[in-house]
């Protein structure tokens, strides 16, 4: 495993189509980002998202919490106008990003991961205080936890699901076994995807692909399946994921 400015043996400058493992929204934004950079994407979907029916717990809040854009784009337009004078904490440009298009109000800069906004939310708010978190079903329990432990009232609602694929369409599987590498932007899809190329007759090939990754985190499934050829983002944003790809592939046709 390796930084981001580490590159592969002879060949890396043939790295141009990559596969995309993400959900499927997410994965065409990325694709128009890779066309950019002189890239082929193929989308294979490890996951697919579905919309929970949720209910909003009844207030009042301090604050929102969010640290993912999709848990804030699931808000329908009814909770979004009751949830827009909440200060608002998130994670990340992304959510950032959504937070903006759906009207809310931010409290502060974006943090830059769970761990520093939790932090920062220590400090800021008194104990007790009665957070609004706005959640996917499927997720890490770290900053709840963290919020808890520090005497905070959180209340998570569940926004939507990211179901696991059983398998790949044959189109999908053709399309990621014509790759050279493959990008991973979370620990779980990373998973599901060495259990679809195993499932599909690619898991030699899969293995070696260059897996770029958004953190070490993501990458250790990769590796405890055989990937030898894994580079890894210098900080967990898809600005430092791109450059890694970028540095590990080669100039671009482009120039």
């Amino acid at each position: 495993m390796s930084g981001d400015g580490a590159s592969s043996a002879a060949g890396v400058r043939m790295i141009r189509r990559i596969a995309l493992l993400r959900a499927e929204d997410d994965a065409e934004a990325t694709a128009a980002e890779l066309a950019a950079r002189g890239f082929e994407a193929a989308i294979a979907p490890a996951i697919e998202i579905h919309t929970l029916p949720a209910a909003l717990p009844q207030g009042p809040f301090d604050a929102l919490v969010a640290t993912s854009p999709r848990a804030i784009r699931a808000l329908s337009a009814t909770d979004r106008a009751k949830l827009a004078t909440i200060p608002l904490h998130v994670v990340g440009a992304r959510a950032a990003r959504a937070a903006r298009d759906a009207g809310l109000a931010f409290a502060d800069e974006p943090a830059a991961d769970a761990a520093g906004l939790a932090e920062r939310l220590a400090r800021t708010l008194p104990p007790g205080a009665r957070l609004l978190y706005l959640v996917g079903r499927d997720r890490k329990p770290m900053l709840e936890a963290a919020l808890a432990a520090a005497g905070f009232s959180v209340e998570a609602v569940e926004l939507y699901a990211a179901e696991v694929r059983e398998t790949w369409s044959g189109r999908e599987t053709g399309a990621v076994a014509g790759c050279d590498a493959a990008l991973h932007y979370s620990r779980r899809t990373a998973a599901i995807a060495v259990t679809l190329a195993a499932r599909s007759g690619l898991a030699e090939r899969f293995r070696l692909l260059l897996h770029v990754c958004l953190s070490a985190d993501v990458a250790e499934p990769l590796a405890a399946a055989g990937a030898a050829r894994i580079v890894v983002a210098a900080a967990p944003d898809e600005a430092h994921l791109m450059t890694a790809l970028e540095r590990a592939a080669g100039p671009s046709p482009k120039g």
